[in-house]
């Protein structure tokens, strides 16, 4: 069984969320630093050009975005689930939320100048999707969005569960714990944003107690070597049902539609409701394939 490898970096709240998954399994997991800035060779070698952060490896498979972490880690390891209640649709949803809670807490952080300048430069370049020239003027209005959005964590919690969903942690959870961990990090004002929600600051304490499953490192040259020494996983196939009628076997680009818009191209392999995945072969790695979930990404003929 191959390895689980997370391409990361340790500041980088994606990255953050996809820990906290990994601490609720208690899998074992090697880490890969990548840099904060481009350029990211290594990275975008495996990935055919996708350079958001995180991204996990297994042997030749690579999965980009935290939900189709998500969802790749369950199906490796159906237990403890990361939807404790039973139910896998909303916790999914609830990503597009935590974007939202996310970007106050960022504008924060690079209104601020409490990032290091070449971060924030490289930030301005990739968040195309956000109006740094806003941020400044609108700082009080990020600082109660923060708020509020905390205060849903807050509603939450109100009738004693010790988690989101109940009991028992999962990915909603981590959903909700990357945005509030990322503006305890870069934003100095945050413990006063959110004093007085006694709820939500004992949530953070049994989030923070799960920790991060059992991490060791490796270089990113021998992630590399298990890749092009690996074969794909069996890929799962087209839909026939799938709106885009795209054939298996089609050259396509996947594309992110938020910001980081730069396409991967491969040879379509899986797409269904959940997920696309493309073949890339190369000198370097032989063949990979690259997956995606199918919330958030332009597929289209290359």
């Amino acid at each position: 069984m191959h390895v689980l490898i997370l391409h990361h970096f340790d500041a980088s709240p994606y990255a953050e969320k996809a820990r906290v998954l990994f601490g609720i399994k208690g899998l074992d997991w090697h880490s890969v630093q990548i840099p904060m800035v481009s350029p990211k060779p290594d990275l975008t070698a495996l990935t055919g050009g996708y350079r958001k952060t995180p991204v996990l490896q297994v042997g030749a498979d690579v999965y980009c975005d935290t939900s189709c972490i998500a969802r790749e880690l369950e199906r490796r390891q159906p237990q403890p689930s990361l939807w404790p209640d039973g139910g896998a649709g909303l916790p999914f949803a609830l990503a597009g939320w935590g974007d939202r809670y996310f970007e106050p807490g960022a504008g924060l952080a690079m209104s601020l100048n409490e990032l290091p300048d070449d971060l924030l430069k490289d930030r301005r370049e990739f968040f195309t999707h956000m109006d740094f020239a806003s941020f400044g003027p609108r700082r009080a209005h990020l600082l109660s969005q923060v708020r509020a959005h905390a205060a849903l964590v807050e509603d939450q919690l109100a009738d004693g569960r010790a988690f989101l969903a109940g009991d028992r942690p999962g990915l909603v959870d981590a959903t909700a714990w990357y945005p509030l961990w990322m503006a305890r990090g870069y934003v100095a004002v945050t413990p006063a944003l959110v004093a007085g929600f006694e709820r939500l600051l004992a949530w953070e304490e049994r989030v923070r107690a799960i920790g991060h499953g059992t991490r060791s490192e490796i270089a990113a040259a021998d992630a590399l070597a298990l890749a092009r020494d690996a074969t794909p996983a069996a890929p799962g196939g087209v839909d026939p049902r799938d709106p885009l009628g795209i054939a298996a076997g089609t050259r396509v680009t996947v594309t992110p539609d938020d910001y980081g818009k730069i396409p991967v191209e491969g040879e379509l392999v899986s797409l269904d409701a959940h997920e696309v995945a493309v073949l890339r072969r190369t000198d370097a790695l032989g063949d990979v394939v690259v997956h995606f979930p199918r919330i958030g990404y332009l597929v289209e003929p290359a």
